[in-house]
């Protein structure tokens, strides 16, 4: 139990820390959350946990594809709040775009023989 505490602890930190770091610099808050911090946890935890190399090879390489369906928030967000749209709106709507475009995705490599 102690484990997941400190697991929730460490992640929970680093979002915080880097919503703060934000708000003080958003270039700098900006290099720190596209960073892959939580795919890079993730990974660790997951490694801790198991010990298994190819699950986590499996989870990065699933990672990489679904990295490019989740550039879409960054466009459409920032589009739908300059149309002048009030901001949980825009945000909804780019989430809803991002999670049709995370379906689309998994389909396309399907199609092709990618397995996820």
């Amino acid at each position: 139990m102690a484990y997941y505490l400190v697991k929730i602890a460490v992640t929970t930190l680093l979002i915080v820390l880097i919503s703060e770091i934000a708000k003080r610099s958003t270039l700098i808050g900006a290099i720190l959350a596209s960073v892959p911090i939580v795919s890079v946890l993730a990974m660790v935890w997951l490694y801790i946990d198991t010990r298994d190399v190819e699950r986590i090879s499996t989870l990065a390489t699933s990672v990489f594809w679904l990295v490019l369906p989740s550039l879409v928030l960054f466009i459409v967000l920032p589009v739908l709040l300059k149309q002048g749209l009030n901001f949980y709106l825009s945000l909804g709507a780019a989430i809803t775009v991002t999670v049709g475009c995370y379906w689309l995705m998994v389909h396309v490599l399907h199609y092709f023989g990618i397995k996820l």
